[in-house]
């Protein structure tokens, strides 16, 4: 019989594992307060025994469909290595965060590369280009 619970399986010291999350932030925080968000993620890894890889800024991006009245969110890319413990506490504490309207934790494939390439909408001028192209077709 093992003495753990259920709930403490996964969760041994020392067993570390590369994570990314992908924060959506409200895009009504000023800067500052989404630089806090991220500098608290961090100071958790790092407390936890943890180190941090990297963080990447998408910028704001918009939604597929509404997330509490909002059409856009600003996105931000984690990669850090911790232990399991260490990403259940960053998760709930992004869970009970106002500032975040999602969050996604994943562990990070080995040989994937280290600096993901975020596909963005076109730049406005790309726009209004595409858009010229297409008028000219008809």
């Amino acid at each position: 019989m093992c003495d753990e619970a259920d709930s403490d399986r996964g969760k041994e010291t020392g067993n570390v594992n590369q994570y990314e999350i992908l924060l959506l932030l409200d895009p009504d925080l000023d800067d500052d307060r989404q630089a806090e968000v991220v500098a608290r993620t961090r100071e958790q890894v790092e407390s936890g025994g943890g180190t941090w890889d990297l963080h990447d800024v998408w910028g704001r991006r918009k939604l597929a469909y509404e997330i509490r009245h909002k059409a856009d969110g600003s996105y931000h890319l984690l990669h850090f290595t911790c232990d399991a413990g260490t990403l259940d506490e960053v998760s709930r504490v992004l869970r009970i965060d106002d500032g975040v309207m999602r969050h996604m934790a994943t562990r990070r494939i080995e040989g994937s590369p280290v600096r993901p390439v975020a596909v963005g909408a076109p730049a406005r001028e790309d726009a209004v280009a595409a858009s010229d192209v297409e008028e000219e077709e008809e």
